[in-house]
């Protein structure tokens, strides 16, 4: 039976929402294909017409996680800059809820061992997400792109540990203690200062 091409689009979206929220709250190896169609409502046949497999699915749900991230990053930087951005990174809500959350600090190690073209993937997004926070620093900053990569992964080590404690007392401790050295990390080195010029 043939589909039109308007249901196979939405057939093929809904595939990659279960498949992007499942792959970062249970993790990718512990999410097959066949509880994914099965949430999606379509049977494992389904799948196939869509992807060539699951590395596909990975690949592109990740990708898709990432573009979701940069705008909501975005939408975070124009209402209340980089502290905003940070604390809304690190909040008891994010830590909660990984289904909703970053990719990266639901996901590093396994895309570590996914193939080379979903890690390019995750590469060129990750570039973009850091090029965001560096257009945001201040103009005299040595090294722009340096800094925001040591901002992310600050704030991603931080969810990271603070989900492997959560429900203790030191889950919160670790989201505090990550977000000031986060911010720590935006303000300007004594020696990225400008010289002040003596008097002739």
């Amino acid at each position: 039976m043939r589909y039109e091409k308007g249901r196979k689009d939405a057939s093929r979206q809904r595939i990659m929402d279960v498949a992007t929220e499942r792959f970062r709250s249970d993790g990718i190896a512990a999410s097959g294909i066949a509880g994914i169609m099965g949430e999606a409502g379509l049977t494992n046949g389904a799948f196939y017409p869509h992807f060539s497999s699951k590395a596909a699915l990975v690949r592109e749900s990740v990708a898709a996680a990432l573009e979701v991230q940069a705008m909501q990053i975005q939408a975070v930087l124009a209402a209340g800059g980089l502290s905003m951005a940070i604390d809304t990174y690190l909040s008891a809500e994010h830590r909660d809820n990984p289904g909703k959350g970053c990719a990266s600090a639901a996901l590093l190690p396994e895309i570590a061992r996914e193939p080379v073209e979903t890690r390019q993937v995750y590469a060129e997004h990750l570039l973009k997400l850091v090029r965001l926070v560096a257009a945001e620093l201040t103009p005299d900053a040595r090294d722009p792109e340096a800094v925001a990569f040591g901002v992310f992964a600050t704030l991603i080590g931080t969810l990271e540990l603070s989900r492997a404690v959560n429900g203790t007392e030191l889950s919160d401790r670790i989201l505090e203690a990550g977000a000031a050295a986060a911010k720590a990390l935006l303000q300007p080195r004594e020696d990225d200062k400008p010289e002040e010029r003596k008097p002739s």
